[in-house]
């Protein structure tokens, strides 16, 4: 039953730094800085960058967001305390934290004597020393601290004194923010739900200060137990008023909690303030925004965002949902941007198209007649592997196409593309051939490049170019391929997305085939289009 709490809960964000700990999981800086933008627009307060100190890549990925800042979120760079026997100012990784020039950062620091007897053989008294200067060290230089306890659950059960002056330390240090990490994921919510209100009490009375502003509690839960879901809603509900979770539970192991589970649990059943409400409704998209991105397929039985979170198949079910829909649905779907699905019925996905469409500023509703070739055309791309939540410049083509407004500013002939091996170097020199036509003029170009993929699309620009200048502008930043059905071996069909851009746009578009340079060749020829239509609409 949702209540009438007005509480406000903090989500806090973790896929760009935990969630890329994921067992065959990687992301590029612009693959990062898509989920940021992406996680910004879907009101998540908080959003952990990754470890400036640590790697090049979270360098840059920090850099470029003091160029082209986030609307709402604070970006967290997120590191360890310093190393025993050192000082906080000295700490080379610290300056790269305070580099990265935010206003929040999250530290760590162990909770659990095992590991800082095993892991950093020091002395317990040296680990809280590492904290406070940590901590202190930072407010000296004007940022506000997140602390994370590390290993909290397993500490506090085997050495609870030890493991409350942890927290204590934190505290006179200044830490605004104190959040216990189920880490190994193996604590379970009555557990969880005990331990939560022991360090709510214990905060209370250490920080019983006259002018001290009490520290908030947060928790971030794993899922080796499949309780990270459970654990972080046990936690809000014994007191904590932060989550640190990923998308789609994307996390080292098992993973994380799933933000995206937690969510609307949190604010449609228990009536806590997450995210607004219109942007809850973009969960869905997000999830699969991400999903894409990361390069990994989707689940499609998600609760709540999966495409099958709200499928009915059962002639039962189908006869009762279309009296009553609460009859086999727990919540209205449309609350998390998801849509009802009778599988056989040529109803399902049609308001969704609609929906897709008008957020790309194209009106229309079910009464047009081009509406449901539309909905077919994308049910039959579908079957054959294409997924426009991520290509959502392949989406406004194939709908402009539909409606006999699709512009031709050029059309494709043919290609051939020949690839050597280079002795002695890691890639493959390849030259593409292609003939295109524009304004009926036939245009025959070669051009080389580092890969097949390159290749094609110099020789396009090289043939375009001259018709069309501001080509020049577009770049290939981004190209990701996955195998749809592998168990057929060489013969499989392959999804190629590309993602293009301005300096200050961007769009993907795909392409699928068994053919590898086929399903590219479609994406990036698509790319070019797109591009190409969106300079015709400034120029109008």
């Amino acid at each position: 039953m949702t209540t009438t709490s007005t509480h406000q809960i903090w989500m806090y964000d973790t896929t760009l730094r935990d969630g890329t700990q994921r067992e065959g999981l990687s992301l590029s800086i612009e693959d990062k800085l898509r989920i940021a933008y992406k996680l910004d627009q879907l009101g998540i307060p908080f959003i952990e960058g990754g470890w400036p100190g640590a790697n090049p890549k979270d360098v840059q990925f920090f850099a470029h967001l003091q160029q082209y800042p986030l609307q709402q979120a604070e970006i967290v760079p997120f590191c360890s305390t310093r190393r025993p026997h050192s000082q906080a100012s000295q700490e080379t990784m610290l300056q790269a934290i305070l580099t990265a020039g935010t206003r929040w950062v999250t530290i760590f620091g162990k909770s659990w004597d095992l590991h800082v007897i095993e892991s950093l053989k020091t002395s317990l008294d040296e680990n809280l020393a590492m904290i406070s200067d940590t901590i202190e060290y930072l407010r000296s230089q004007g940022r506000r601290v997140i602390y994370d306890a590390e290993h909290w659950f397993d500490g506090y059960k085997q050495n609870p004194s030890y493991a409350l002056q942890t927290l204590n330390t934190a505290v006179i240090a200044g830490a605004e923010w104190i959040v216990l990490c189920d880490t190994n994921g193996g604590t379970l919510p009555h557990e969880v739900s005990q331990i939560v209100k022991d360090v709510i009490s214990y905060i209370a009375v250490i920080s019983n200060i006259p002018g001290k502003k009490l520290p908030q509690v947060g928790i971030h839960t794993h899922n080796d137990a499949e309780m990270a879901v459970a654990n972080a809603i046990t936690g809000v509900i014994s007191g904590a008023n932060m989550v640190q979770g990923t998308i789609n539970g994307y996390g080292e192991r098992c993973g994380n909690a799933n933000l995206c589970s937690v969510i609307p649990n949190l604010q449609l059943k228990l009536g806590y303030n997450c995210i607004g409400e219109h942007q809850l409704h973009q969960i869905t998209e997000t999830s699969r925004f991400v999903s894409e991105v990361v390069n990994l397929a989707h689940d499609e039985h998600a609760p709540f965002v999966g495409i099958s979170a709200f499928a009915h198949k059962g002639g039962i079910h189908v006869s009762a949902v279309e009296r009553n829909p609460l009859t086999y649905e727990h919540i209205k779907p449309e609350q998390v941007g998801n849509h009802r699905r009778i599988v056989i019925s040529e109803q399902s996905g049609l308001s969704n198209v609609l929906a897709k469409a008008k957020s790309l500023g194209i009106e229309l509703d079910k009464e047009h007649p081009q509406a449901r070739e539309i909905l077919q055309r994308i049910k039959a791309l579908e079957s054959e592997g294409y997924q426009f939540e991520a290509a959502e410049a392949s989406f406004a083509l194939l709908v402009y196409d539909a409606l006999g407004c699709r512009e031709k500013f050029f059309e494709v002939k043919g290609f051939q593309v020949h690839c050597d091996l280079v002795e002695g170097k890691e890639y493959t020199n390849s030259l593409a051939t292609i003939k295109i036509a524009v304004n009926s003029e036939n245009i025959l170009e070669a051009a080389e490049g580092n890969g097949p993929v390159s290749a094609l699309d110099n020789a396009l620009r090289k043939a375009l170019i001259n018709f069309y200048p501001q080509i020049a502008d577009f770049e290939l930043t981004d190209y990701k391929v996955r195998i749809l059905n592998g168990y057929t071996g060489t013969a499989a069909k392959t999804r190629a997305l590309v993602e293009s851009g301005t300096g200050q746009q961007r769009w993907t578009t795909i392409g699928v085939s068994t053919n590898i340079l086929e399903a590219s060749y479609q994406a990036v020829v698509q790319g070019l289009e797109y591009g190409l239509l969106l300079f015709s609409k400034i120029a109008h």
